[in-house]
């Protein structure tokens, strides 16, 4: 089964990252929960392999970034789900660490790939008579 991140659900499970990077088997990442703690959010993932091993990853946002907009609350968990999607990828679902933080450019490319299309304006074809 493949996931793609794209998808606003945090739970996925699968093998191909939308991205193009790879995970080396199948597994599941699942949100746990979140804690507000005086400068960061901090949130919490368990990932699960095929052989039922389960590890615990942490990724947090700095509370600023909440607060001057560089993305929103009800997205915060998506965006760790990504970063750490793209950690387990790269480390072939080993990563050496496992706590992670979102870096100021990931928000950045977080903010413009979900930014609202420009609407067209709409214009009706006249024929002159």
């Amino acid at each position: 089964m493949e996931f793609d991140c794209r998808d606003r659900g945090v739970r996925c499970s699968g093998r191909a990252h939308a991205g193009g990077c790879s995970l080396s088997e199948k597994i599941v990442v699942q949100y746990v929960s979140f804690e507000a703690k005086l400068l960061l959010r901090e949130y919490t993932f368990a990932v699960r392999e095929a052989s039922g091993d389960l590890r615990e990853y942490k990724v947090t946002i700095e509370n600023e970034a909440f607060v001057s907009r560089k993305v929103r609350y009800q997205d915060g968990a998506y965006v760790c789900c990504l970063r750490l999607h793209r950690e387990l990828a790269e480390a072939a679902n080993h990563p050496a660490a496992s706590r992670f933080s979102i870096t100021d450019t990931e928000l950045a490319d977080y903010k413009t790939a979900t930014a609202p299309k420009p609407m067209r304006s709409f214009q009706m074809n006249r024929k002159d008579d």
